[in-house]
């Protein structure tokens, strides 16, 4: 019997939640804790990996718009690698892993070579950040459905029509939770205000339930002056409709506060 040869390992896909490691659901603890390797995204709070093991091998491949990233093929390949090696490896994600964290791609990849990998959702930013405003996503009187949309569409790619996202929002009573979108903030502005009133509030929460949390609550029109104003930079969500109604009224300007 050859006893070299290593049982294939396992791939975890974790979502890390907005940041606060207080966030993370016990399963995604558990699967930290039983890693051999962990590859890390750039926007995981410092704190969640107080929860990996003595001796497990870290592996920063950070992706943040913007800004210099890990390939996405090199993380892949990373992964693919330690799993042929008998790993037990946890992709540790920002957020939850199927909304705008490349989930879908990883999953694909793994599953090309046999690899069927296990997904542990996390909390993302877009709920956190506006339940840190004590604001809901939807509410019977003010919005009847939600809308996840990136303000950063793939290169070359045919991008959001915001002007019609912005009708269907004002048709249906929508909100609209807009990740990677300040670098947009004047396209994305321009589109929502050719279908929605400039009155429309908007509140942008910057490294929501981090320490460092930041927000502005302004309206629509007012949008990308109120982002130069209050210097909110990414990474940041931006909601936009009514549910902020309540939020708004208690700031008569824009609001730039920290959280706590």
């Amino acid at each position: 019997m050859n006893t070299s040869i290593r049982k294939q390992g396992q791939v975890t896909l974790v979502g890390a939640g907005p940041g606060d490691p207080e966030l993370l659901t016990i399963k995604a603890v558990r699967a930290i804790q039983s890693a051999s390797v962990i590859l890390v995204d750039d926007l995981v709070g410092e704190g969640v990996l107080s929860h990996a093991r003595p001796g497990a091998r870290i592996i920063y491949v950070g992706k943040r718009g913007g800004c210099k990233s890990t390939p996405q093929s090199t993380i892949e390949q990373l992964m693919l690698d330690a799993a042929r090696a008998g790993e037990n490896v946890v992709r540790l994600k920002g957020g939850d892993p199927f909304i705008f964290g490349r989930g879908g791609e990883e999953v694909e990849s793994l599953r090309r070579i046999g690899i069927e990998p296990v997904v542990i959702s996390g909390i993302t930013a877009g709920l956190a950040g506006i339940t840190s405003l004590g604001a809901p996503l939807t509410h019977r009187e003010y919005a009847q459905g939600v809308v996840f949309v990136t303000g950063h569409p793939q290169k070359d790619g045919p991008g959001v029509d915001w002007v019609r996202l912005g009708e269907a929002a004002r048709e249906l009573r929508l909100t609209l939770v807009i990740y990677m979108g300040i670098s947009s903030a004047a396209r994305i502005q321009a589109g929502l205000l050719a279908a929605l009133p400039g009155e429309t509030p908007v509140a942008v929460i910057q490294r929501a339930t981090l320490p460092a949390q930041r927000q502005c609550i302004t309206c629509l029109a007012d949008l990308r002056d109120s982002l130069a104003a209050c210097g909110i930079g990414s990474p940041a969500v931006m909601v936009v409709g009514d549910v902020v109604r309540g939020v708004a009224a208690m700031h008569a300007q824009p609001m730039l506060a920290d959280v706590a």
